[in-house]
């Protein structure tokens, strides 16, 4: 059950203001603010997050945690805080998979966390897929090569961002660089965040600071309209490389010795 009622009364005596001043604040109507905190009715993904900035809190310690004057913010760098993730079932109650598209990668940024965004995502299910709470993505780009642009990576979320692993691929969803595809360079550092690196030797690794991490999804799984070509026969010009290679490393051991 959602504490966004008595939340909002609190932190509005907390600050001196009455009903109109929070009100013109917000720009809405006194009456609405009377609703909210009597529990009547609840605000609007976009409001929520408007008066979540002004109290400098999360959306999530704002709908959950009960906040009086006990209550102290848990550090937002943290990366095992518990983090709250929108999802949809099925029938059966069981969690489908949201498919995030190329276009709406934009909006997934503001909508991450909204249940009614996630629940306008197309979604599907796999059989082999039961444990844990996953999402699709659409990737653009040539920087994850072989895996084309286009392809979709289904990912299981990482709530705790130090089980990241080094050498692993995710999806990042960050403040900056919205929704990317990458291999982790290094493992989650509270100071730094994670060290994104691409398959395709062109690009350049980089960070990405941990205040600006939404969400990370360890990747499972890939679905792509490509399919792979067979490898090339060996040229002799290909072989000749190898052999010489394979000289030079045996002359390289036998020096050694």
């Amino acid at each position: 059950m959602s504490n966004i009622s008595s939340n909002l009364k609190f932190l509005r005596k907390k600050k001196g203001l009455t009903q109109q001043q929070f009100a013109d604040l917000m720009e809405i109507k006194r009456a609405s603010v009377g609703a909210y905190e009597e529990d009547r009715a609840e605000p609007k993904y976009e409001l929520l997050k408007k008066i979540a900035e002004y109290y400098e809190l999360t959306m999530d310690e704002l709908a959950n945690d009960v906040i009086d004057e006990k209550w102290k913010p848990v550090a937002k760098s943290n990366a095992s805080n518990l983090r709250v993730l929108s999802v949809t079932v099925d029938s059966e109650d069981r969690e489908n998979i949201e498919l995030v598209p190329v276009k709406a990668s934009a909006g997934y940024l503001n909508g991450y966390g909204d249940p009614e965004f996630v629940k306008e995502l197309p979604r599907f299910s796999l059989p082999f897929m039961k444990q844990g709470s996953y999402r699709a993505f659409e990737i653009k780009g040539d920087s994850m090569l072989p895996l084309p642009s286009g392809s979709i990576i289904i990912a299981e979320y990482v709530e705790n961002w130090h089980d990241v692993k080094s050498g692993s691929t995710y999806v990042v969803v960050s403040a900056n660089d919205g929704v990317v595809y990458k291999r982790i360079g290094q493992k989650f550092k509270e100071d730094k965040g994670l060290k994104l690196v691409s398959d395709n030797k062109t690009y350049e690794p980089y960070w990405v600071d941990a205040a600006d991490i939404l969400e990370i999804w360890k990747a499972k799984a890939f679905i792509s309209m490509e399919l792979p070509e067979p490898s090339p026969e060996p040229t002799l010009e290909g072989l000749s490389a190898m052999m010489a290679q394979m000289q030079k490393t045996i002359n390289s051991v036998v020096d050694k010795n």
